[in-house]
């Protein structure tokens, strides 16, 4: 076991190398996790405010759905 440990002298070199890469892991999951949660929030405060929906376009770019407000279709 210790010889596994040691790897032929280069442990102390290899060993804190793959702590660093497993707390930089840890630490792009655990942001990436938070931004999720950020963004979840975010849109459920929009469509609470009714901001949710796309409007749709067509090929001209006239709005052709969702609330434009002005009575056309």
């Amino acid at each position: 076991m210790v010889g596994y440990l040691d790897m032929g002298g280069y442990g102390p070199f290899i060993w804190p190398a793959y702590l660093v890469v497993g707390v930089l892991l840890l630490a792009f999951a655990l942001h990436a996790w938070r931004a999720l949660r950020r963004a979840q929030a975010e849109l459920a405060a929009l469509e609470a405010r009714g901001l949710g929906q796309r409007r749709r376009h067509d090929a001209r770019g006239r709005d052709v759905g969702g609330d434009s407000g002005s009575g056309r279709a």
